[in-house]
């Protein structure tokens, strides 16, 4: 089988949920990779806060993929450690998601093992190469967005407009320009990849930050309507699903009381 190799998140958003081991703890529980019992109801079953983070493009993936999955919120510190203890957790941190009888751990693993099950990274090599470096930018802009809200408050008016600057300069001209230049509907290929899901998915959290930002590209703006019409995407995108609402301050409220920042 032939596996995606794309990292999904930036630098700056890894650090943002470090690992937190309990007080006096020296040494790890050995990790578990694979489940003691399984999921019994065969749905990938993925272990996060009850927000988006670096969990929502994976919910996203499956969406498109036409998976349905289960969820299980951390709320307090103690869910996270248990976790933790109970060898959940390879690195001592979520993401974490069941699926096919193992515990996937990193974000990036996770992603690049569901794009490859579900036949969303391309038919080739060259292909693939493609996907991975346009994930790869739409993950930069992606990280950017979603450390604004932990961001301090003097500092979020300058950052929101960096946001908006690279977003409008740097990023959506190369989709853009790769929309043109292919010819198709789709990023890569002629048919639906996690580039296009990605690439949506980072269009709407844009227009969250300035609704007009697709205002001088006409392709994109058509991209985001044919991809959206997509039925499992369509789906997703509406009232009742599984997808989050932007980050707020009561998310951003749980996450620090529970890794203590």
């Amino acid at each position: 089988m032939v596996r995606c190799h794309t990292s999904y998140v930036s630098r700056s958003v890894e650090t943002l949920f470090p690992a937190v081991p309990e007080a006096g703890q020296k040494t790890f529980p050995k990790y578990r990779g694979e489940s003691d019992t399984g999921n019994m109801s065969g749905k990938p079953k993925l272990h996060y806060f009850n927000g988006r983070g670096r969990m929502e493009p994976i919910r996203w993936l499956l969406a498109a993929a036409g998976v349905e999955f289960e969820e299980s919120y951390m709320e307090e510190k103690a869910d996270l450690t248990k976790l933790q203890k109970d060898g959940s957790l390879l690195f001592q941190q979520v993401p974490m998601v069941e699926i096919d009888g193992m515990k996937l751990v990193q974000t990036r693993a996770i992603m690049n093992y569901i794009a490859t099950k579900y036949n969303l990274c391309g038919k080739d090599l060259k292909e693939r190469a493609l996907i991975d470096m346009y994930v790869e930018g739409t993950t930069d802009l992606m990280g950017m967005i979603m450390y604004l809200p932990f961001q301090p408050a003097d500092t979020k008016e300058k950052n929101l407009a960096l946001i908006i600057e690279r977003a409008t300069t740097r990023y959506f001209p190369v989709y853009e320009k790769a929309l043109k230049d292919h010819g198709q509907d789709y990023l890569v290929g002629n048919k639906l990849s996690w580039a296009d899901v990605h690439l949506l998915e980072a269009i709407l959290m844009a227009e969250e930050c300035k609704p007009d930002v697709l205002s001088a590209f006409p392709l994109l703006q058509a991209f985001k309507g044919r991809i959206s019409n997509i039925p499992t995407i369509k789906k997703f995108l509406q009232p009742g699903s599984q997808r989050k609402p932007p980050t707020d301050e009561k998310f951003v409220a749980v996450v620090r009381k529970i890794f203590n920042i």
